[in-house]
């Protein structure tokens, strides 16, 4: 199957530097190993620290353009793989796939609950709304569908009180990191579709992976390799990498590429040798 390789660049609810460098720097190095080619989408905006009611219309030109291009992958029978500065880019993209394909899995891997909404969260924080708008909780503007029961909450650990009654009240499932295993997630997937969003705080803080919004005890690098070795290549119809904080640090920010890329290698196992070129991210 062939790969889309589709990268953030525009300001998604950013509240701190380096989180569009992170995507890019992800991207090339995907580039560079698997001889794709990757879409640019939106255009470079700083941080701030602002409420989900600014940062949402702030991000729609962007949103709209990353909804489209998952939209496009879907249709035409490839495997997108979205890299992404925040997790809030998944507001456009999760919809995009209950829509194509309805009976999918969404394993939603990280360490947050995002089951916030306009009414419950106590940051104003788009990024912690993801998965709640996508349920249709509440109305992003960028559409819904996913059944609840559909969506699995990978190596959460840090859940709001109201996040935490939405998520019992959905029927959402949580598997915690001390219980992710290959079997444990095949366990929860059955036999549908299964689409992976990481956000890489879901990491153990002590990883080589740096994220902003980090909470002790997580998962390791291992574990998240585990997932993509558990899902059979065929049913794999997706991939979000979301939250990486580049360091200014040259060689340490090297080490976490490729600690990344080991951890989703098996994803890209099948990839052809070269991709039709398509706005090269730079």
């Amino acid at each position: 199957m062939k790969i889309d390789l589709i990268v953030s660049q525009g300001r998604v609810a950013d509240r701190v530097p380096r989180m569009i460098e992170g995507a890019a720097l992800v991207a090339r190095a995907l580039e560079e190993r698997y001889g794709l080619q990757g879409r640019a989408i939106g255009t470079f905006a700083p941080p701030a620290d602002d409420d989900w009611s600014v940062s949402l219309p702030q991000a729609e030109e962007t949103l709209l353009g990353l909804g489209a291009a998952v939209t496009e992958s879907l249709r035409a029978g490839r495997l997108p793989v979205l890299v992404s500065n925040t997790c809030s880019a998944s507001i456009a993209t999760l919809p995009a796939v209950a829509r194509e394909h309805p009976d999918a899995v969404v394993l939603y891997i990280d360490a947050h609950g995002d089951f916030n909404t306009p009414e419950t969260t106590g940051t104003g924080y788009l990024g912690g709304m993801v998965l709640a708008a996508a349920c249709g909780l509440w109305d992003s503007g960028h559409g819904s569908g996913l059944r609840p029961g559909q969506a699995v909450l990978v190596g959460a650990r840090d859940i709001d009180e109201a996040e935490h009654d939405l998520l019992a009240q959905t029927g959402v499932r949580v598997i915690p990191p001390q219980e992710v295993t290959g079997e444990n997630i095949l366990r929860a997937v059955g036999g549908a579709p299964v689409w992976i969003h990481i956000d890489w705080d879901v990491l153990d803080p002590d990883t080589a992976v740096p994220a902003e919004y980090v909470v002790p005890d997580g998962l390791l690098e291992s574990q998240i390799r585990a997932v993509f070795e558990a899902i059979p290549r065929e049913r794999l119809v997706g991939v979000e990498l979301a939250e990486f904080n580049a360091p200014t640090d040259e060689a340490v920010a090297g080490a976490a590429v490729a600690a990344i890329l080991d951890m989703v290698a098996p994803a890209f196992e099948d990839a052809p040798a070269r991709q039709p070129v398509r706005q090269p991210v730079r």
